[in-house]
């Protein structure tokens, strides 16, 4: 929506490890206003203080797509697009997932796609709230939910159990759905870039083994899941195991 903001993170003051880095402020401006400090925290108990600057939804896509792979973003858990940004309803669970976890359970909704951070948030919304008032769920099923604009969606996170995958694989593994029917086709590249980052996250930050497994959602229940086109990719991934 025209004149809505986000804020992206432009460069490091200071790294997990205490070193600092190059700032980009200077070399990469979106906006007149001069950059904010914030505190960004993943997950896990690291941080880093990051600088911030404001841009418009039209220039969202481009800059959250590029700015993790140029500033080293990608193996932080900071790329997650959080449940209050997108506006999800409070969750109701409250049972916990034992870390590290050995499974990921990769699915679809087979519903409506969604390419930009506004229809991908209102997409988001609209599984959260069939799955809570339809079906009586605690919250969205998953653990986290990817669009096509290349955002990662906050789910239920790293910590609580899902209701992805029925009640064995549930509590031993991670769900993440991509919003859209991918039977007939693939999904944006970007969109596949921010699921293989949110793993690499999860094992840099202790939620996930090292030697964790791929599953494709039809590979543990009777399903369609996760579409023909998708499924097909995500064999081809090291972790994949059917």
């Amino acid at each position: 929506m025209a004149g809505s903001s986000r804020k992206l993170s432009l460069g490091y003051s200071e790294t997990r490890a205490g070193t600092s880095r190059p700032d980009v402020k200077q070399a990469l401006p979106l906006h007149p206003h001069p950059p904010q400090k914030i505190k960004c925290t993943g997950p896990g108990p690291d941080s880093y203080t990051a600088l911030t600057a404001v841009c418009s939804t039209s220039s969202m896509l481009f800059a959250w797509a590029l700015f993790p792979a140029l500033l080293g973003l990608a193996d932080s858990c900071c790329f997650v697009v959080p449940r209050s940004e997108w506006k999800a309803l409070p969750s109701e669970c409250s049972k916990g997932l034992k870390k590290p976890v050995r499974y990921v359970v990769i699915s679809h909704t087979a519903g409506s796609f969604c390419s930009s951070p506004d229809s991908c948030e209102q997409q988001a919304r609209n599984v959260q709230l069939y799955q809570m008032k339809q079906l009586g769920w605690c919250d969205v099923a998953y653990n986290f939910l990817i669009g096509e604009d290349g955002h990662v969606y906050e789910g239920r996170g790293w910590t609580i159990k899902g209701d992805h995958t029925g009640p064995i694989w549930n509590p031993m593994s991670i769900g993440i759905t991509f919003m859209g029917d991918y039977s007939h086709r693939v999904p944006a590249k970007r969109a596949l870039r921010a699921a293989l980052n949110l793993l690499k996250c999860g094992v840099s930050e202790g939620f996930l083994r090292s030697n964790y497994e791929v599953k494709g959602h039809r590979d543990v229940q009777s399903t369609l899941s996760p579409g023909d086109q998708l499924y097909e990719i995500i064999q081809s991934w090291d972790h994949y195991r059917e």
